[in-house]
């Protein structure tokens, strides 16, 4: 299988040489015809110049022509291949270069016909032309001239065409061979980044995730190309990073009630301690807690894959998010804090359980982080929606955690128990519900200064 760069080569070099042929004997063509019509002309005038010649050298006193000047002219005109007879009123031959010189004629026409057929390819014949000769209007005899027809080309024509020709070619040569050069700077200018690209995708295929390749051609195809091994790159990476913290983070979060279980299961199996009411009761905590944390990961998984059936109907924002304050009463009002509502009717066509369930998330960690003040929940019009804002005056999250503060099982605690800080999947399910409204949830925070989560809705969901 032929290659990139050799196939480019071989299609630069084939268009170039092609255009080239196509210029060359275009150029050819029309330098042709042009010197053709040239010579043709040039031809006419010369027939019309021997006949001024022979008519000027007419003696009205001897009624007749000087026959020495005639022979001279005659002669001089054999030479660029123009027979000459001349003939009188009546018909009588007065001079014939044919009689002068037999030989010397038939030499001239057979190098004129050499040259035209076998140097320039023009198949022709002998052409006869008479011309009348005026002497103050009247007649004094006849001209014919004889030469090669349709045309022909003098020696020096014919060196000046074949130059031209061998010109062309000679130019065509060298501009083939530059074609080639030049096509083979510029396909691996071209072949370069996409073998380095393909090279890195092979890399990146047998699990080397950290390469990448130089992504600064100005070319906007080979950067797109370049910057998107590296994105592909970064991204396979960061997957394979959050996968791993995924299986270490359930890992973490199902060995301690597993653990737990497993102790307290054995003690009393082992008659250490009694199945007392309490102890069963905790050991199902622990069970009830372990069967919570599956469903959330199965919930999800169903929303990240878009299993979930969203069972939209139409219902007032503001109502769904007074009952959510009103549930969460009990528990701001044991730590102290207060659950402001700025709300306005704001009619939705969405999931009503799936959205409660978000602002259920979003509430309980507002309130679980928040130690003094309030938590304050606001609707307000966006363009073709509404956008809900819930803001705490908590600690906040700092710059480093807020990039990853949505990521499944992350906590900005990382020695944080799930007694208090939950099992980090909380937020994600809020953002995979938001998404599949066609939503977003954002979050802005000030360490020290509390956090403003927002969930933008369209009103037809």
């Amino acid at each position: 299988m032929i290659n990139l760069k050799s196939r480019l080569i071989l299609t630069y070099a084939l268009f170039v040489s092609a255009a080239l042929m196509v210029v060359t004997i275009s150029i050819n063509q029309c330098t042709g015809t042009l010197f053709e019509s040239l010579v043709r002309e040039t031809i006419k005038e010369r027939g019309q110049e021997i006949v001024r010649s022979v008519a000027d050298i007419y003696n009205p006193r001897i009624n007749g022509f000087d026959v020495i000047t005639m022979e001279a002219i005659g002669m001089h005109f054999v030479h660029e291949g123009y027979i000459i007879t001349v003939e009188s009123p009546e018909g009588e031959t007065l001079w014939d270069a044919r009689s002068m010189d037999m030989q010397h004629c038939v030499a001239v026409l057979n190098d004129i016909t050499s040259r035209m057929e076998e140097r320039h390819q023009i198949q022709g014949s002998l052409q006869y032309t008479a011309y009348p000769l005026l002497y103050q209007n009247t007649t004094i005899g006849t001209l014919t001239i004889e030469s090669y027809g349709p045309f022909f080309y003098s020696e020096g024509e014919s060196r000046f065409l074949s130059g031209v020709n061998r010109l062309l070619f000679i130019a065509g040569l060298v501009f083939t061979v530059l074609s080639v050069f030049i096509s083979t700077f510029l396909a691996a200018a071209i072949a370069k980044p996409i073998l380095k690209a393909s090279e890195a995708a092979h890399c990146i295929a047998g699990g080397n995730r950290n390469i990448r390749v130089f992504d600064g051609y100005k070319t906007k195809e080979l950067q797109e190309l370049a910057c998107s091994i590296n994105t592909l790159a970064k991204e396979l990476a960061e997957g394979e990073r959050r996968q791993k913290q995924l299986t270490s983070d359930i890992a973490h979060e199902l060995r301690t009630p597993l653990t737990c279980l497993q102790g307290n299961v054995e003690a009393m199996i082992d008659g250490i301690w009694e199945p007392t009411t309490e102890r069963l009761m905790s050991c199902h905590e622990e069970i009830t807690r372990l069967s919570r944390l599956v469903q959330d990961i199965n919930l999800l998984t169903n929303l990240e894959w878009e299993h979930l059936t969203l069972h939209k109907t139409s219902f007032d924002l503001a109502k769904l998010l007074q009952l959510v304050g009103e549930q969460f009463q009990s528990p701001a009002y044991e730590k102290g804090l207060a659950i402001i509502l700025r709300l306005t009717p704001s009619l939705i066509v969405a999931d009503y359980d799936r959205l409660k369930q978000v602002f259920i998330n979003l509430l309980a960690n507002g309130i679980k982080y928040t130690d003094a003040g309030a938590v304050t929940i606001t609707i307000l019009p966006i363009p073709l929606g509404w956008e809900v804002g819930i803001a705490d005056t908590g600690a906040g999250i700092s710059e480093r955690d807020l990039p990853h503060i949505f990521e499944r099982f992350y906590r900005s605690d990382k020695s944080r128990n799930r007694g208090t800080g939950g099992a980090g999947i909380g937020l994600t399910i809020a953002q995979a519900i938001v998404t599949a409204h066609g939503g977003t949830i954002s979050v802005t925070s000030e360490p020290g200064s509390g956090s403003v989560f927002r969930v933008a809705l369209a009103a037809e969901g």
